[in-house]
C-alpha cells in the first residue's frame, strides 16, 4: 500500500532538489513542496500541516539543525530527516539526540534507502497523530468516566442513605407492629421475630425463638390438618406462661422469597377481645332467644286451645286468622330454636348423645312427617336404600346422635321440597363403604350455580343469588355444624352440595367410621 503525505524539502543545492523531486514523482509522491531558503520553508510550515520535513544540514544563514529545531516548535509531531555529508556525521548524531530527528541520511544516498525512510517517516507521523488522537479520546473518555464515577458515587451514597432511612423506618414499623410477626424458613424454623412476637410468646431475646419450629409453638385447638397453601389459620392459640392461660390468635401466612430461598411471614393477631365480644354477643342472643321461647310456646298453646274449640265455637273468619297467627308463631319458634342450636354448637355447650339405629328407618320416619308438604305440588319421594350387608344380610346400623341426624335429614328434605318443580320426584339414596355411610337427597328443581354452592353452608346464607331460600339461612349451616360435630379422633363427617342451574341439586352428607356390626334380619 502506497503511503503518501505532505512533504517539505529544504536544500540550497538545485541538483539535490531536482533529483529528489524526480525520484519522489516516480515513486508516486505528488504532494511535495521544495524550498531553497529555510525562512521561506518556515513561513509555509506555519500555515500548513506537514507529514515529513527533509532538510539539508549545511545551508547559508541557517543550518539544517537550526531549521529543524524551529520547525519542531511549529509541528512537534512531524517526522524530520536530515541530509548530511560524511564530515557532518557527528553533528547529525547530536541533532538526533537533542531534537529527536527520525533519521539522518548521508550523501550520496541510495534511492531505495531514501524512499524507504520517507515512507517510514510519513507512516511514523501518521501513527503519532493517531496515537495523539487516541490519547485525546482517552483523556476525554477518562474525564467523562471520572465525572460519571463521581455522579455514580453521589447517587450510590444518596440511595444508600435513603435505603438506610427506609430500613430504619421499616424496622421501626415492624418492631412496633401491634401484631406479632415471625419469619420462618421452608423447614418451619424461625429466623426472625419482632417485639410483639417476643411479648406474645414471653421471650426476652430473639434467640429464645430462633431455630424453633413455628408449628410447635402454636396450639391447634381443633387438631385440624393444615392444607397446603392455606393462608389464614383460625382456631389456634398460644400459651401465656406468665399468666398461665391460652391466648386465642388468628394467623395470616404469606410466602416470600429472599436471596432465592423460600420463607413464610406469619402475622399473628391476639383475638382475645374479639372472642370475648363474640361470646357476649352469642350469650345475648342465646339469652334473648331462650326468653322468647316461653311466650311463643304460650301463644301457640293458647291458639291451639282456641282453634280446637276448647274455649267455645269460633267463626270461620276468626279461625283462619288464628291459624295464620299460629303458623307465624311456629315459624318464629323455629327460628328461635335454630338460633339456640347454632349457639350451642358454636359454644361447645351441646354434646352428642350417640345411639345405634337404622338410618333408613329414620329417613322413612322423616318423609312420613313431611309427606303433607308434597301434596301442593304433587311431589313424591323415591328411595334407593342399601338396607342389608351384601355378605351376611344383616341390617345395617350406625352409631350417631339420632335426634341431630334427624334434624339434618329433615332440613335437607325440606329444602328439596321447597325447590322442586311440580309433579317432580325427590330421590333419597343411602350407600355404605367400609364403615362410612353416605346419604344423597336429589331434587330436579331450579338447581344451583358454582358460586352459590361455595357459600351455601355459611351462616345466614339465603341460599343463592336467585333467592333460592327465603328462610333464616341457618338450616344448612346448622346441618353442617351437626355433621362436623360427629368428628372425633377416629371418625369424621362432611356435608356438601352439587348441581347446575335448572338441572336440580344434590345435597349429600357422609358420616365416617359410623357403621357398626349389623344385626341379623329375622
Amino acid at each position: 500500500m502506497l503511503i503518501t503525505g505532505k512533504i517539505v524539502i529544504v536544500d540550497d543545492e538545485d541538483m539535490v532538489i531536482k533529483t529528489l523531486k524526480t525520484l519522489l514523482k516516480i515513486e508516486g509522491f505528488s504532494n511535495v513542496d521544495i524550498f531553497n531558503n529555510p525562512d521561506d520553508a518556515l513561513k509555509f510550515i506555519e500555515n500548513n500541516p506537514v507529514d515529513l520535513i527533509i532538510s539539508d544540514f549545511i545551508m547559508p544563514k541557517m543550518n539544517g539543525i537550526e531549521f529543524l529545531s524551529k520547525a519542531k516548535k511549529i509541528h512537534p509531531d512531524t517526522t524530520q530527516i536530515l541530509l548530511t555529508g560524511y564530515a557532518d556525521k557527528e553533528n547529525a548524531i547530536r541533532a538526533i539526540n537533542e531534537l529527536g530527528i527520525f533519521k539522518y541520511i548521508e550523501k550520496p544516498w541510495g534511492n531505495d534507502d531514501i524512499i524507504l525512510n520517507i515512507k517510514n517517516g510519513i507512516e511514523r507521523t501518521r501513527l503519532k497523530e493517531q496515537l495523539k488522537n487516541k490519547i485525546e479520546e482517552l483523556e476525554i473518555a477518562n474525564k467523562k468516566l471520572n465525572e460519571y464515577s463521581k455522579t455514580l458515587e453521589d447517587k450510590v451514597e444518596e440511595r444508600t442513605r435513603d435505603l438506610n432511612v427506609s430500613n430504619i423506618k421499616l424496622n421501626t414499623i415492624i418492631e412496633n407492629l401491634s401484631d406479632a410477626l415471625i419469619l420462618f424458613n421452608s423447614n418451619n424454623k424461625i429466623v426472625q421475630v419482632n417485639g410483639q412476637a417476643k411479648k406474645l410468646f414471653c421471650a426476652n431475646e430473639n434467640d429464645e425463638l430462633k431455630g424453633k419450629n413455628f408449628f410447635e409453638i402454636i396450639i391447634n385447638e381443633k387438631d385440624k390438618k393444615l392444607k397446603k397453601g392455606e393462608t389464614v389459620l383460625r382456631d389456634f392459640s398460644v400459651i401465656d406462661y406468665k399468666e398461665n392461660k391460652k391466648i386465642p390468635v388468628e394467623i395470616n401466612l404469606a410466602p416470600v422469597k429472599l436471596d432465592n430461598e423460600d420463607f413464610t411471614v406469619a402475622l399473628i393477631r391476639d383475638i382475645t377481645f374479639q372472642k370475648e365480644n363474640e361470646r357476649l354477643r352469642d350469650d345475648f342472643i342465646a339469652t334473648l332467644t331462650h326468653d322468647l321461647r316461653t311466650p311463643l310456646l304460650a301463644s301457640i298453646n293458647a291458639l291451639d286451645f282456641t282453634l280446637n274449640g276448647e274455649l267455645g265455637n269460633i267463626q270461620d273468619e276468626l279461625k283462619e286468622l288464628l291459624s295464620v297467627m299460629k303458623k307465624s308463631s311456629e315459624d318464629m319458634l323455629g327460628l328461635v330454636n335454630a338460633l339456640l342450636e347454632v349457639y350451642r354448637y358454636e359454644s361447645g355447650k351441646l354434646f352428642l348423645c350417640k345411639t345405634h339405629f337404622s338410618l333408613e328407618e329414620l329417613i322413612e320416619d322423616c318423609t312420613k312427617k313431611l309427606s303433607p308438604l308434597l301434596k301442593e305440588d304433587n311431589l313424591k319421594f323415591e328411595f334407593e336404600f342399601q338396607k342389608n350387608t351384601p355378605k351376611t344380610g344383616g341390617e345395617i346400623l350406625i352409631n350417631a346422635d339420632k335426634n341431630e341426624i334427624r334434624r339434618v335429614v329433615s332440613n335437607l328434605l325440606g329444602n328439596a321440597i321447597k325447590h322442586s318443580k311440580k309433579d317432580g320426584v325427590i330421590k333419597i339414596c343411602t350407600s355404605y363403604e367400609a364403615k362410612d355411610v353416605r346419604v344423597d337427597i336429589i331434587d330436579f328443581g331450579e338447581g344451583l350455580s358454582k358460586e352459590d354452592i361455595e357459600k351455601l353452608f355459611n351462616r345466614f346464607s339465603q341460599g343463592t343469588s336467585k333467592k333460592r331460600s327465603t328462610s333464616t339461612g341457618l338450616g344448612l349451616y346448622l346441618s353442617r355444624q351437626i355433621v362436623e360435630a360427629h368428628n372425633n379422633e377416629h371418625a369424621g363427617g362432611s356435608i356438601f352440595a352439587s348441581g347446575e342451574l335448572d338441572k336440580g341439586c344434590t345435597f349429600s352428607f357422609i358420616l365416617k367410621n359410623s357403621v357398626i356390626e349389623s344385626k341379623a334380619v329375622l
